[in-house]
């Protein structure tokens, strides 16, 4: 029950920060939604074999570990790719790479696979199993995956 308190409380927050309107009408909205959203999981989670899944609630010390660095990654990123898009001669080297997930289940590789779009220059173009399949714009980029960083920090993020 906490776990599904704890969902509810946090789509709340969500809707009301990134609406920003405070209309009755609209409250009233973003309460449906989050309401259907929360008996959707409760639903989900009784079909897709995952057990209690994800819970923010347990893993909060982790995410405010987490959520910063890759916001610091993202930035980072950015600054990579206005460069390559700035420059007076474009140096695009796009690659795609198979790299392997270590997380134990289904919602870290999706944690990981998400974590690397997120982060400009590189998508997560598919994944299989524990392998997923990356483009990077550019060599520098596959190699700052391939190197594992984030792959090590979501693998300490779901335990």
């Amino acid at each position: 029950m906490l776990q599904k308190l704890g969902l509810f409380v946090a789509l709340c927050a969500a809707w009301m920060l990134w609406s920003g309107y405070f209309k009755p009408l609209l409250l009233g909205l973003g309460l449906f939604s989050v309401l259907t959203c929360v008996y959707l999981a409760m639903r989900m989670r009784k079909t897709d074999g995952e057990g209690p899944g994800f819970s923010i609630i347990d893993h909060i010390h982790q995410l405010a570990t987490y959520w910063p660095w890759l916001l610091i990654e993202i930035a980072k990123s950015n600054i990579d790719v206005a460069r390559i898009v700035l420059a007076p001669k474009i140096d695009v080297d796009p690659v795609m790479i198979k790299v392997k997930a270590t997380q134990a289940t289904g919602m870290g590789r999706v944690i990981y696979g998400n974590s690397i779009t997120l982060t400009p220059g590189t998508i997560t173009v598919d994944m299989d199993g524990n392998e997923l399949l990356v483009h990077a714009l550019t060599q520098a980029g596959a190699e700052g995956v391939r190197e594992g960083d984030m792959d090590r920090r979501v693998t300490a993020l779901e335990r």
